[in-house]
């Protein structure tokens, strides 16, 4: 597929961002970056607010002109229409095990601690930047130390020899958990998780890094 055919929105340390650009990598799905800068608030100008009514990153825009917003609704796009290689196990209870590992990281630990609810804990609440580093790291312990246990501690990835949903957002997460300062060593699954997902080349070539944006 084209990459002149897909467009994705997104910010190179974005960590939903960082999760799509993995899965689309492993689907061998083409698409073209188009950065928009979180820390100039390129996501509250009109056009993108328009684009994007939760002014936030990723955004993906079909071929056809159709807008897909909210990571894990893109995730389960991605996953419905280029099923090949799968991120989701067809075992009913398998399944529901990944989506519970990935819903830890994506769901629980993600949202109380992206730009815009730390931005407002400093604005609104006085909260210093020792006190916000200490507020992230909080909910990215108690997310790892449920990610730890919930996860096979026998196979490679989360739940199997190949990656899924749950890899994706552990490593995306790990990367934040690394940037701010968070000791894994009391979770040696996503340490090792995180290991075996930068170690697949379609994967790392989504990590921040490696992104046009990157600085």
């Amino acid at each position: 597929m084209s990459s002149s055919q897909i467009k994705l929105y997104s910010y190179w340390r974005s960590t939903t961002s960082y999760r799509v650009r993995a899965a689309l990598n492993l689907k061998g799905v083409g698409y073209e970056t188009v950065p928009v800068d979180l820390l100039a608030g390129d996501q509250r100008s009109d056009d993108y607010a328009a684009l994007n009514p939760g002014k936030g990153v990723p955004t993906l825009v079909l071929a056809d002109g159709t807008v897909l917003t909210q990571s894990l609704a893109i995730l389960d796009y991605i996953e419905e229409t280029w099923p090949t290689p799968p991120l989701l196990p067809a075992d009913k209870r398998l399944r529901a095990r990944v989506l519970a590992a990935a819903h830890t990281m994506a769901v629980d630990v993600h949202p109380v601690n992206n730009l815009r609810v730390v931005t407002h804990l400093r604005d609104a609440y006085g909260v210093d930047t020792d006190g916000a580093m200490a507020w992230m790291r909080h909910w990215m312990d108690q997310g790892f130390a449920a990610f730890e246990t919930l996860v096979d501690d026998t196979t490679e990835f989360a739940f199997g020899d190949t990656p899924d949903l749950a890899d994706l957002c552990l490593v995306a997460q790990a990367y934040n958990a690394r940037r701010w300062g968070v000791d894994l060593t009391p979770y040696p699954n996503v340490a090792r998780i995180e290991a075996a997902c930068l170690a697949v080349p379609e994967i790392a070539a989504a990590h921040p890094d490696q992104q046009p944006d990157a600085q």
